[in-house]
């Protein structure tokens, strides 16, 4: 189905938990972007688990491994205001998949300035990262 979707020109992306192995089949399989789960990352981060850094270290591996491949890296699931900044500080991530959140958090503080803060954490990752 992949390759029949790309063959149409179609643009393809896998949502994969953050595991080389599972971006090398995504490829295999036609697609030319991957989304990780961050979802378990998010969850330990929450719930002050001492998995998170291990977690996280999962999602770098797993963007670099896509990168290398030559798929697109997005990320998203469960990404908020207090997990966002160590997410988009990973260089080969190209998105963020955060429109749950910022909906739901419009609720409380508005969508403009749910945005704001949202871009502004993001922002912020990439600039301390580069540095």
């Amino acid at each position: 189905v992949v390759q029949r979707l790309a063959g149409e020109g179609i643009r393809v992306s896998c949502f994969i938990d953050a595991d080389p192995a599972q971006a090398a089949a995504a490829r295999r399989a036609g697609a030319q972007v991957v989304e990780l789960h961050t979802g378990a990352y998010c969850d330990a981060v929450r719930e002050r688990s001492l998995e998170a850094p291990a977690l996280l270290e999962r999602l770098k591996i797993a963007a670099f491994e896509a990168t290398r491949l030559g798929l697109e890296v997005h990320a998203g699931h469960g990404i908020d205001f207090e997990t966002v900044k160590p997410i988009a500080a990973i260089p080969q991530v190209a998105e963020l998949n955060i429109g749950h959140f910022l909906v739901g958090e419009a609720v409380f503080i508005g969508l403009a300035q749910a945005i704001r803060r949202m871009r502004l954490l993001m922002d912020e990752a990439r600039a301390e990262a580069s540095v």
